[in-house]
């Protein structure tokens, strides 16, 4: 009887509303986090990479990244004095090395790893950080070893595996808010790639074929749309993406280098600032996708992420 007055009481049937309701608004904080949808699309890319496509991925060297990565971030938490520790930021971006990054030797992945995750609490500027983690420790590993490499037609050339990793790509990005980015990025280049075609009278099947690179769709929907290391607004991001283009073509068809959008991403990074002050916007939150973000002055303490 006491049991069933207690379970009438208003202050307990008040005291359970508040608790469910928290429970609520902590589900509706994981469902806004694109986040988690990263980590599930980059989770089945990589499953089926590994399973279908047997591209060579040493299982040592994934852990090696995975586990430096969430060790890094966990001590970065502690020195930049963070409230808690948030492991989504370097699970993405350790799978995004071990999808893109090539190498013999477990200490060049580790050393990935520590630069991605330690570039974002070192390299930072007005509440953001200005290199993507993943980029930055690709191209420095590229451009100070010879054992690190891109393996760029690990997908395949086939056109429906291609629309299957753009759609999935697509599906974080409309939850990122940030799908402009992308677009413009591969229109712009995609536009480049068929005028280039067009100037030399080369068949349309080499463009065709050159945007069939699954390291170029990777680097498009999960690297460039990175929404802490674009523009605060949408304009800026479509000139950003414009930028990237540009100076990825150039490198790549001009100066004959591989890599093009790689270089180019960690060239143009630091333009960002610049334009953000053009055109002034709100920062990025991941828990706010929808654009309830911080403004630029206020100090990010829900993690470096």
């Amino acid at each position: 009887m006491a049991n069933r007055q207690n379970l009438l009481n208003p202050n307990t049937l008040g005291l359970a509303f508040i608790s469910g309701m928290n429970q609520v608004n902590r589900l509706l904080i994981v469902v806004s986090d694109p986040r988690y949808y990263q980590i599930i699309v980059l989770s089945l890319l990589l499953g089926y990479g590994i399973v279908e496509l047997e591209f060579g991925i040493r299982w040592q060297n994934a852990l090696t990244i995975v586990a430096t990565a969430l060790a890094v971030q966990y001590l970065g938490t502690r020195y930049a004095g963070l409230p808690r520790f948030d492991p989504l930021s370097p699970l993405i971006t350790s799978m995004s090395l071990t999808l893109l990054l090539r190498t013999d030797t477990m200490w060049l992945a580790a050393a990935a790893a520590t630069l991605a995750i330690g570039s974002k609490f070192l390299l930072r500027y007005q509440g953001k950080h200005i290199f993507n983690p993943a980029n930055f420790a690709l191209v420095s590993l590229l451009l100070l070893s010879d054992h690190a490499w891109v393996s760029s037609g690990q997908w395949g050339s086939a056109a429906i595996g291609a629309f299957v990793l753009a759609c999935l790509g697509f599906l974080v990005l409309t939850r990122a808010r940030r799908a402009e980015t992308t677009i413009a990025f591969i229109i712009i280049y995609v536009a480049l790639l068929f005028s280039r075609a067009i100037w030399l009278d080369d068949p349309f099947s080499i463009p065709l074929h050159q945007m069939q690179n699954g390291a170029l769709l990777i680097f498009a929907f999960f690297m460039i749309s990175d929404p802490k290391t674009t523009p605060n607004t949408a304009a800026g991001r479509v000139l950003f993406a414009a930028l990237v283009a540009s100076v990825a073509y150039t490198i790549q068809f001009i100066y004959y280098q591989p890599n093009g959008p790689f270089l180019a991403l960690i060239i143009c990074a630091p333009l960002v600032p610049v334009i953000d002050s053009l055109l002034r916007g709100r920062i990025y939150r991941w828990e706010e996708p929808a654009g309830r973000e911080t403004s630029t002055n206020t100090r990010t303490i829900k993690g470096v992420s």
